[in-house]
């Protein structure tokens, strides 16, 4: 299983790493010791994502990016959900306050390991989505 510092956590999340501690204190994220470290793992950092995601909509809606972004964009996020089927898959990431889709071949999914709780980078051009693994 794929488990996460706080401080790659906060990262993935686009927060600070006293935000993700403050969320860990709080018992809103759950964490675990490992290594001496505290750590969280790969599923339930996805989990906790998607329920930032929800939140994090409704302050977007009032704002834009389109004159902040350049035509190709890459995010650093987290896998929360994979569907797959004999041919395609849809991939769901949550990268800072920001849900990306992505259809690629379930070969291609497969190939690069994701799974809820993956870290990987989404590379946005015109309305295509490609997912890399970091």
């Amino acid at each position: 299983m794929t488990t996460y510092r706080i401080a790659e956590a906060a990262e993935v999340l686009a927060v600070s790493d006293d935000t993700v501690r403050r969320w860990v204190d709080a018992g809103r994220l759950p964490s675990r010791t490992a290594e001496g470290r505290a750590v969280v793992d790969g599923a339930d950092l996805a989990e906790f994502a998607e329920g930032l995601i929800e939140s994090a909509a409704a302050l977007e809606r009032d704002r834009t990016r389109a004159g902040s972004v350049s035509a190709r964009n890459r995010m650093s996020g987290i896998v929360t959900r994979v569907r797959r089927d004999a041919v395609m898959a849809q991939v769901e990431m949550v990268c800072g306050p920001y849900r990306v889709v992505s259809l690629m071949s379930s070969d291609a999914a497969e190939e690069l390991g994701l799974e809820p709780g993956s870290r990987a980078v989404a590379s946005i051009k015109s309305t295509n989505v490609v997912v890399e693994v970091p």
